[in-house]
């Protein structure tokens, strides 16, 4: 047993320090390039100089008063810091010291699916193809999800890329929990669900429990990550403040929402405090045959 470990430990390193090659080259060059693009997307398909502003797109069905779990306006400004970390971390895998990093040659081109999957979203609800946006986002979401596991299998080197790395990617995730749940709620409600006898605002609450569940799996088996928490529960508090403050005007939906925001806060502190007692044993799961597994691509 502990020669076959120590064979895996060795095979790690040895793919871990393999030389820097062209294809190191390209993808890092792909990230920058894509993370710069998806910028400038996101910037035109927000309608900010010129087309529709995306609340207005698509029927108007994605705008915060539109559905009982749509977050309200301001909540989207975490696209701007998402973005800014997005591009942190494109500059952060450019530089040399990362050129053969087993952790940025696992996730580079994810991070590139990621931003490219979020440019194709707003392309196809500018085209007012709401129908086609949630199974984009549902492969964004998805996306992500596969990321947030490699981070968690691969630890940062330091301080710089827990930040730029965990942080911008756990951010990016935990948004696209709430952005998932409201997309499915917007194109169930442009498609007449009756919601099979039950109240709107119990579905409401519904898929609400559910973006919780998520934020407290996150919380659990990413052993107290701050990032996601952080994200999820900012969109979560915007869908509190649109449902207590504005229209449709749903308190039961409103108290759902802040009860979600505690429980994912407690959990994550729970979690974190938890993975601090256990130090690195903490990290058990985490075997060297994972490290050789992110290292090989």
């Amino acid at each position: 047993m502990s020669t076959t470990r120590d064979a895996t430990t060795d095979t790690a390193r040895r793919t871990e320090t393999r030389p820097a090659g062209p294809a190191d080259t390209v993808r890092q060059v792909v990230v920058l390039v894509t993370s710069v693009l998806a910028i400038v997307a996101a910037f035109i398909g927000s309608g900010a100089f010129v087309g529709t502003p995306i609340q207005q797109a698509a029927g108007g069905w994605l705008d915060a008063d539109s559905t009982l779990i749509a977050p309200g306006r301001p909540a989207f400004s975490i696209w701007s810091v998402i973005y800014t970390g997005m591009l942190a971390y494109a500059i952060w895998q450019l530089l040399p010291a990362q050129r053969t990093d087993a952790r940025h040659r696992r996730i580079g081109y994810a991070v590139v699916a990621s931003l490219v999957l979020n440019a194709l979203w707003i392309g196809v609800v500018q085209l007012d193809l709401l129908g086609m946006s949630l199974p984009v986002i549902v492969v964004l979401l998805a996306v992500l999800a596969w990321l947030f596991v490699q981070l968690r299998r691969m630890p940062p080197k330091n301080l710089v890329d827990t930040i730029v790395t965990d942080g911008s990617i756990g951010l990016y995730l935990g948004w696209v929990v709430v952005a998932t749940a409201a997309n499915a709620t917007a194109v169930l409600a442009a498609a007449d669900f009756s919601g099979w006898g039950l109240p709107h605002e119990t579905w409401a609450v519904i898929v609400i429990a559910a973006a919780a569940a998520v934020g407290v799996g996150l919380a659990v088996w990413g052993r107290g990550r701050i990032a996601p928490m952080l994200s999820l529960c900012w969109g979560l508090s915007w869908v509190a403040v649109a449902r207590l403050t504005d229209q449709p005007e749903s308190t039961t939906t409103g108290i759902a929402a802040v009860v979600a925001v505690v429980v994912v806060v407690l959990a994550t502190l729970g979690a974190r405090f938890l993975a601090m007692r256990a130090g690195p044993a903490g990290d058990a799961g985490r075997t060297d045959s994972s490290v050789a597994e992110g290292a090989t691509t």
